[in-house]
């Protein structure tokens, strides 16, 4: 029998398609998650949280993944062993795939005693059982907004409205397209081509999916994917939908017509003045005539259409004509979709690692979705919604340097002494108590440099020096480390630096809040 090897280690290593996220990304994220939440609450949305599992079941059959209806989300059997035989007793729980899902069974549950229509806005992470791939993870931050309970089509042109409201918010303005569509209209054209009816749900959903990539593969992808399917770069293969030439004709021509692409007409991003032009948007009714053909007799096409006809009127009526598009190639992914359908698509193009052009594309999107609480009231709640990616707007944030990921580290208060560290924890609680961000150095005291060392690698603005001579004469000594180090820079020998001790003060120890808070602010200008 073999021996246990006691140096066996435990491996330090993330799983597959998760990431840390440290401080400085951190901070970002909660600046712009603010910005956010302020648009959502001006549109009268308030906060919901709901748990990270839900039970299985609730999620039912609107799963990532159709094809595989236990897979695309992370489950696990709930095994309560005192509670066996009870109700909710060995029940599967799955990690939430989306929120919307678990909004869902809430409203159902609480429906009774909710104003309705509800509107709801909530941030959190989701998890998809799904292949990682370069900036594509199994653990990422979504923030939604809702409104439960109005099939009015004023409640889907306010999400593309809200959506054109916080990317703006964000300073990207002139440098986004909101863009618009319809499950019915797409549904007519599909019945036009002998696709309609309960049997063919499934291969709709291959079709719809392949429509959606469109902006990532172009029209050659997606042709494959209506045909036979396609291998990607990996190696990967994605079945198709199996069409005929004449049926992939006739989609493709429907997407092609209509698809864009969208730049800024001027580089003035504070002009405000036909952001997009309708150089490149084209009238809404151009469009919706076009699709007219496309859908023939069509009875559930033309609902789509007439949807999309009072959408357009909203959007010029509130002066958002040129933020937001109506477009053939929006589809959305997930199968719960019913109507309107909009996506919030970044225009700007910037560089990769390797000084590849790259282009953002979709940071959110979401639509009208009219059944998921009906699976649990059996009665018809309409439902309609918009979700940002959290992770993948910061990026394109960072892209274009407006996100600031720096942030000032705190005070450093050094110990001479050891003897006499309760003086210097007095000295950081007096900081702390002023609210200023402030620590006591915990580590090794024997060498001063070593201190200065770590509190430049905090990024921290001043340190606070008190040996027995300050102590003697109730004084401490501020040494401001951003300014120090751009004299230092300037100075050419030891002796000038002894001589001029650069950026660095002696103050009277009840002058200590005050004074700190003058290098603060100094900084902060």
């Amino acid at each position: 029998m073999a021996k246990p090897n006691k140096d066996a280690r435990a491996q330090a290593r993330l799983p597959k398609g998760l990431r840390d996220i440290g401080s400085s990304e951190l901070r970002a994220q909660a600046a712009m998650l603010e910005k956010i939440r302020a648009v959502y609450e001006r549109y009268g949305f308030e906060p919901l949280e709901t748990p990270a599992f839900e039970y299985t079941d609730a999620l039912g059959k609107f799963l990532p993944d159709q094809d595989r209806p236990n897979e695309g989300v992370f489950s696990f059997q709930d095994v309560v062993p005192e509670a066996r035989g009870e109700k909710d007793s060995e029940q599967w729980l799955s990690l939430r795939y989306d929120l919307t899902a678990p909004l869902a069974r809430y409203v159902a549950q609480n429906f009774q005693d909710l104003t309705k229509p509800f509107r709801r806005y909530a941030v959190g992470n989701v998890w998809r059982n799904e292949k990682p791939g370069p900036g594509r993870f199994r653990q990422f931050l979504q923030f939604d907004a809702d409104t439960v309970g109005t099939d009015s089509v004023a409640a889907d042109a306010e999400m593309c409205m809200l959506a054109a409201d916080t990317l703006e918010a964000l300073g990207l303005k002139g440098k986004y397209v909101i863009k618009v569509g319809n499950r019915k209209v797409l549904d007519g054209l599909l019945e036009s081509i002998g696709l309609g009816g309960d049997e063919n749900a499934a291969k709709r959903l291959i079709v719809l999916r392949a429509i959606d990539k469109f902006d990532r593969l172009g029209a050659d992808g997606v042709q494959l994917l209506l045909g036979p399917g396609r291998k990607d770069e990996s190696g990967d293969f994605t079945r198709g939908a199996g069409l005929g030439a004449m049926e992939i004709k006739t989609v493709l021509k429907f997407i092609v017509t209509q698809a864009r692409h969208y730049e800024p007409v001027s580089s003035d991003r504070d002009s405000g003045a036909g952001l997009y032009g309708r150089e490149v948007i084209a009238d809404y009714e151009s469009n919706l005539k076009a699709w007219e053909k496309a859908v023939g007799t069509s009875a559930r096409g033309a609902e789509g259409l007439q949807q999309l006809r009072e959408l357009a009127q909203l959007f010029v009526s509130a002066g958002y004509q040129d933020r937001i598009d109506i477009t053939s190639e929006t589809v959305r992914g997930l199968e719960y979709y019913t109507g309107p359908v909009f996506e919030a698509d970044l225009t700007f193009q910037t560089e990769d690692d390797k000084g590849n052009p790259v282009r953002f594309g979709s940071v959110g999107g979401g639509g009208r979705y009219d059944g998921l609480v009906e699976r649990f009231t059996g009665q018809k709640v309409p439902a309609t919604g918009f979700s940002i990616g959290v992770s993948r707007l910061q990026a394109a944030l960072h892209a274009l340097g407006q996100v600031d990921q720096t942030a000032a580290g705190p005070v450093v208060v050094t110990v001479m002494e050891k003897e006499r560290i309760a003086d210097y924890q007095r000295l950081v609680q007096t900081l702390r108590a002023a609210g200023i961000r402030a620590e006591l150095y915990l580590g090794n005291p024997k060498k001063f440099g070593k201190q200065l060392e770590y509190a430049d690698k905090r990024g921290s603005p001043c340190v606070v020096i008190q040996g027995s001579d300050e102590r003697a004469k109730g004084e401490v000594t501020l040494k401001d480390l951003i300014e120090g180090a751009k004299a230092a820079a300037k100075i050419e020998g030891h002796e000038e630096w002894k001589e001029t001790r650069p950026a660095q003060v002696s103050v009277k120890e009840t002058d200590l809040v005050k004074e700190v808070k003058k290098i603060l602010a100094r900084h902060q200008s």
